[in-house]
């Protein structure tokens, strides 16, 4: 799941979660600014409080002293304050003064137990962990951030935004490439959606499979196929849930690429397009990915049917991004080796870029060769291995090779002369099968026809 899209599920849209109508009040409508206007705006605290944020722009330094002054103004702990802190800690982040930043925000969250309301929380710690989660900082930074953010949520006992958090976190990790600290945030989420004798609590399934597309995402990294085949079943398992679109895509295009590489393209096939309807629905740009991957695995399985005649992905088939795969899989499909070669030559950039697609560009040349070679043997009982090369424009060796390959997977019956550079076409059993059949079916006819003639005479 990329970045924005999890952003998205925190409920956070990018904005400040302040405006000028609840600065200065809290959700019950009394009036945070401690005394009342007699005493000047000078010491208004709600007034210091929109200056301050105004001084942001030129002086942090002085921002922050402006804003250290309404807590001293409030005398007590009031939402105004909490909003106070919040700015004092987003001014030294930018500083990038961390020290003072982890300090008063230590401060900041003793507010969240007993004087901000729950919203007003979640929305003002999820816009300060997406500052944190974007950013560039040191991992032990982030760290200390996150954990001690987990610990007081973890104390307000709401067990929802603890576990976005954690999930939160466990993206990072993923997407930082930081396994061995992602594999302990793992344990605890997992621990945190079972029962005490370890079985998955089964209110809780939506979460489990947010928690297998994250180790799905680790194991495809890791290449621990072993692992990720057992995490990707019982995922399928998982019958309580309902996921979000972006969470059954990744589990799916996962399983799609773990397939790939297990050579059974038809599974790899349905995975990816089940992945990619999922994201589809997100309208998640990952969708194009497994557009193309889906038509990968279609033409390794060498299907008649062609991808885009579904509903679902036929208006994308002339794409942008999709057409060079469009063409592609038309020329495979009639079978144009010369057409296939110079498309995947002149769009090198949009198919070869792509590191999984890469890895099956061998895969699909051979595919296409031995289905030509296959065209080309048809009419003939013995033929030159050069002639097929020339066809084919590879080398001879190539042509062996394909040669063997076929024979292997029983798709022609022959014996290759290496001496001469022939092949031997055997006919095939069920050609024989057919003339016998024709010539029992001739006979018969015969049989009758001389049985009418004779009653007739």
């Amino acid at each position: 799941m990329s970045d924005d899209e999890y952003v998205d599920d925190l409920g956070y849209s990018g904005e400040d979660d302040e405006t000028e109508s609840d600065a200065g009040t809290d959700d019950s409508g009394e009036d945070d600014s401690g005394d009342s206007g007699d005493s000047g705006e000078d010491n208004n605290p709600e007034t210091i409080y929109f200056n301050s944020k105004e001084e942001l722009e030129d002086d942090y330094d002085k921002a922050i002293k402006g804003f250290d002054s309404i807590l001293t103004l409030l005398g007590q702990k009031k939402v105004l304050g909490f909003k106070a802190l919040k700015q004092i800690v987003k001014a030294y982040f930018e500083m990038e003064e961390f020290k003072n930043m982890i300090t008063r925000y230590k401060e900041m969250l003793t507010y969240i137990h007993d004087v901000v309301p729950r919203p007003k929380t979640e929305k003002c710690l999820t816009s300060l962990i997406e500052m944190v989660a974007n950013s560039k900082h040191e991992v032990k930074f982030v760290e200390e951030f996150f954990n001690l953010t987990r610990g007081e949520v973890e104390k307000t006992n709401n067990d929802k935004f603890w576990f976005k958090i954690t999930m939160r976190l466990a993206n990072i990790w993923l997407k930082k490439k930081e396994h061995t600290r992602l594999m302990r945030i793992l344990r605890e989420l997992h621990k945190s959606v079972e029962n005490q004798d370890g079985t998955l609590n089964q209110d809780k399934g939506t979460q489990m499979l947010e928690i297998n597309a994250v180790e799905i995402q680790l194991y495809t990294e890791l290449k621990d196929h072993k692992r990720l085949k057992g995490v990707y079943n019982s995922a399928l398992q998982i019958k309580t849930a309902i996921p979000h679109p972006n969470i059954l895509g990744i589990i799916k295009e996962s399983g799609g690429k773990m397939f790939m590489s297990e050579r059974q393209w038809k599974n790899a096939y349905n995975d990816f397009f089940e992945a990619f309807k999922a994201y589809d629905e997100a309208g998640s740009p990952r969708r194009l990915n497994c557009l193309k991957y889906l038509v990968l695995a279609n033409m390794l399985m060498s299907s008649d049917i062609n991808p885009f005649n579904a509903q679902e992905t036929k208006p994308y088939e002339n794409h942008p991004e999709i057409v060079a795969m469009t063409s592609l899989i038309h020329a495979h499909m009639h079978d144009d080796i010369n057409k296939f070669e110079k498309i995947l030559r002149d769009n090198r950039s949009s198919i070869l870029e792509d590191e999984f697609m890469k890895d099956y560009i061998q895969d699909l040349l051979k595919n296409i060769r031995c289905q030509v070679l296959v065209k080309i043997i048809r009419p003939y009982t013995r033929i030159k291995t050069s002639f097929a090369a020339q066809e084919l424009n590879i080398s001879k060796d190539e042509v062996e090779e394909l040669l063997v390959s076929l024979i292997l997977d029983s798709k022609i019956r022959g014996k290759i002369d290496q001496i001469q550079g022939t092949l031997e076409v055997e006919a095939d059993v069920q050609d024989f099968s057919k003339y016998q059949a024709l010539q029992k079916w001739g006979e018969h006819l015969q049989s009758l026809h001389n049985s009418i003639i004779s009653r007739l005479v």
